[in-house]
C-alpha cells in the first residue's frame, strides 16, 4: 500500500461526508420550499414561479382569474405579496362588473314582456350596487371583515339577480346573455383570497351592556331607547306634521347636506306605501309611536308580477339605517307566494322593537351586517330569509296558519359561497304559534329551517321552541341537495319543541353541547367576521 493512501482515503471520505451534508442541507432547504408552497399564497413560491397562473391556481375559479388578470394573454409580473393579489382580483372583478352593467342596460331594450322587464330592471340595481360594494372594498380603508362583507353582498347580489328570472319563469332568454361575464367568479375568487384574514378581524367587538353592538354609536343608542328622540321631520296622516306621507319625508331626506343621523318621526296610522330607502340615504332613522299603532303595509307579491326582491313594502340599502316602533306588513296573503315585508341591504342595520308580518318570505334579510332585537316576526314559509350577516336577539317568531298541504319553515338561508361571512343566528328568543295555527296545530307541520342554498347557515341559541316545532327540526329543500354542506345547529335550547332526540340525521346539522364548541360557532364559523356576536349574558367564552 502506498504510504499516503489512507491520507487520501481519508480526505476523499471528508469530502464525502461534506458532500454529503451539502445534499441533505439541499433537500432540506427543498422539502422546506415544497411545504411552505403547500400553505396558501406563499410568496416566496409565487415570486420563484414570478407567473400570475401560480397564484390563480389557489383560487376557486383558475381559468377566468387567469384570463382576467393577464390582461388577454400579457402576463404582468406576479405579484410579490397576497395583498397585492387580493387588490388584483378585485380589480378584475371590478371591471368585469362595469362591463356587465353596462351590458344590462342595453339588454333593457330586448325585454319580451313585463315579467323580463321586471327580472331585467332588479338586475340593473343590483348590479349598481355591486359596483358599489366593489369600489368599497378597494378604495377605502377598510378592515378585511367589512371587505369580506362587501364582498359577500357583491355575490349575493349577483344571484339575486339570477332568482329574479328563475322565479317570475323566464330564465331562458335574457339571464344567459346577462350571465356571460364571470363576474360571480372572480368575485369568490377574492372571498376565497381575502377569507383569511377577515376570520379575526371582528374578534374584539363587543356588545355594551345595554345589548346593542359597539357598532351604534352612543348617539345612537339614546335615541333607540329615548321615549321621544328629536326628529328632523314628522310624518301625520292628519296633517299635524311636516308631511302626510312617508315617502315625501323620504324625499325631503335625501335633499339634505352631509350624512349625518336624520330623524324622521311616524306618528300613528296605517300607511300603505311603498317605500325604497337606497344607497345614498345614509343614517335615517324611522322612529314610530309603536309596533301596534305605526304600520306601514303594501301587497306586493311574486303572485301579482313582481320579482320577490322587489315585492317589499319597504326595501333599504342605505347603509346605517334604524327603525324603531314600527310595523311593517305584506297583506298579498299566502296564495300569492313570496310577498316581502320588509328587505334590508343595509349595513349595519338596527331594527329595534319592530313588527314583520306576512306569510310566505315576511323578512327578507337580503344582505350586509343586521341587528333585531325584541321584534316580532309573523309568517309561514321561509318567512326570515336572505344571505345576511344577522342576529335576531330577544324577538317573538310567529309561524302563522299555512294554505292547506304547505308545511311552516321558519328559515332560508341563501349562503351560496363558503367563504361568504354571512348566516341567520337566531339567539335568546322564542318561538311560539300565532294565534290562527293554535287551534289547528296537528294540521300542519313547523320547521326550523331548510336549506334555500349550497351553504345554508343557521343557529338557534338558547332559544325557546314551543311545540309547534316537528320533532325532525329541519326540513329538506329537494331531496339531498346542500344536506353535507349546510351549517344548522342549536345550542341549549328550551321548550316542548327543544329535544333534539329525533333531530334529521343530516352530516351538516349538530347539536352544540359545549360552550367552547359554541364559541368557535359563534365567533369564527357561523359569523366568520366576529363582528356579530351575541347579547351579554350567553355562556360562552371571554371576549364574546
Amino acid at each position: 500500500m502506498h504510504p499516503n493512501s489512507t491520507k487520501k482515503k481519508l480526505i476523499k471520505f471528508s469530502s464525502m461526508a461534506s458532500s454529503n451534508l451539502f445534499f441533505q442541507f439541499l433537500i432540506l432547504l427543498f422539502l422546506s420550499f415544497s411545504f411552505s408552497s403547500l400553505f396558501f399564497f406563499s410568496p416566496a413560491a409565487a415570486t420563484a414561479s414570478n407567473d400570475i397562473d401560480w397564484w390563480c391556481n389557489q383560487t376557486p375559479h383558475p381559468e377566468p382569474c387567469k384570463r382576467f388578470l393577464s390582461h388577454g394573454g400579457r402576463h404582468p409580473l406576479a405579484p410579490k405579496q397576497k395583498s397585492e393579489f387580493r387588490k388584483m382580483a378585485i380589480q378584475a372583478a371590478m371591471d368585469r362588473a362595469l362591463n356587465a352593467e353596462a351590458f344590462t342596460k342595453e339588454l333593457g331594450a330586448k325585454c319580451r314582456n313585463g315579467r323580463e322587464r321586471a327580472a331585467w330592471a332588479d338586475c340593473l340595481k343590483l348590479y349598481e350596487d355591486t359596483i358599489l360594494r366593489l369600489n368599497h372594498t378597494i378604495d377605502s380603508k377598510c378592515s378585511e371583515f367589512d371587505a369580506q362583507t362587501w364582498l359577500s353582498t357583491a355575490l349575493t347580489n349577483l344571484e339575486t339577480c339570477r332568482a329574479g328570472f328563475a322565479e317570475l319563469g323566464v330564465s331562458d332568454f335574457m339571464w344567459p346573455l346577462i350571465s356571460r361575464n364571470n363576474v360571480s367568479e372572480l368575485i369568490s375568487n377574492s372571498l376565497a383570497i381575502n377569507k383569511n384574514n377577515a376570520s379575526t378581524a371582528g374578534e374584539n367587538q363587543t356588545y355594551h351592556k345595554d345589548g346593542f353592538p359597539t357598532w351604534v354609536s352612543p348617539g345612537d343608542r339614546k335615541l333607540l331607547q329615548s321615549s321621544s328622540p328629536a326628529a328632523n321631520l314628522v310624518v301625520a296622516q292628519d296633517g299635524s306634521g311636516n308631511y302626510r306621507t312617508i315617502k315625501a319625508a323620504l324625499d325631503a331626506a335625501a335633499k339634505r347636506s352631509g350624512s349625518g343621523r336624520f330623524v324622521i318621526h311616524v306618528k300613528r296610522g296605517v300607511y300603505k306605501e311603498n317605500l325604497e330607502i337606497g344607497n345614498q340615504m345614509k343614517n335615517i332613522m324611522l322612529v314610530g309611536e309603536g309596533l301596534r299603532y305605526t304600520i306601514i303595509t303594501g301587497s306586493r307579491s311574486v303572485g301579482g308580477g313582481y320579482t320577490t326582491y322587489d315585492s317589499s313594502t319597504v326595501a333599504v340599502t342605505g347603509e346605517g339605517f334604524i327603525a324603531r316602533g314600527i310595523t311593517f306588513r305584506n297583506t298579498a296573503g299566502p296564495q300569492n307566494h313570496q310577498a316581502v315585508a320588509l328587505r334590508s341591504g343595509s349595513d349595519l342595520s338596527v331594527f329595534y322593537r319592530c313588527g314583520f308580518e306576512g306569510y310566505q318570505d315576511t323578512l327578507y334579510v337580503h344582505s350586509q351586517r343586521q341587528f333585531y332585537k325584541e321584534c316580532y316576526i309573523y309568517g309561514t314559509v321561509d318567512f326570515i330569509f336572505g344571505n345576511a350577516a344577522v342576529v335576531l336577539q330577544n324577538s317573538m317568531i310567529y309561524a302563522r296558519k299555512p294554505m292547506d298541504k304547505q308545511k311552516n319553515v321558519i328559515t332560508a338561508q341563501g349562503r351560496t359561497d363558503p367563504n361568504q361571512n354571512t348566516g341567520i343566528s337566531i339567539h335568546n328568543s322564542r318561538v311560539m304559534a300565532a294565534s290562527d295555527l293554535a287551534p289547528v296545530l296537528s294540521s300542519f307541520k313547523t320547521f326550523l329551517g331548510r336549506p334555500w342554498k349550497q351553504y345554508s347557515r343557521t343557529v338557534y341559541l338558547q332559544t325557546y321552541l314551543d311545540s309547534l316545532i316537528d320533532p325532525a327540526g329541519w326540513l329538506e329543500w329537494d331531496g339531498n341537495f346542500a344536506l353535507n354542506t349546510l351549517y344548522y345547529g342549536e345550542y341549549k335550547n328550551s321548550g316542548p319543541g327543544s329535544s333534539t332526540q329525533k333531530r334529521v340525521k343530516w352530516r351538516g346539522y349538530r347539536v352544540i353541547t359545549t360552550s367552547t364548541e359554541a364559541s368557535k360557532f359563534t365567533v369564527a364559523n357561523f359569523i366568520a367576521g366576529r363582528s356579530w356576536l351575541p347579547a351579554t349574558g350567553v355562556p360562552f367564552t371571554a371576549g364574546l
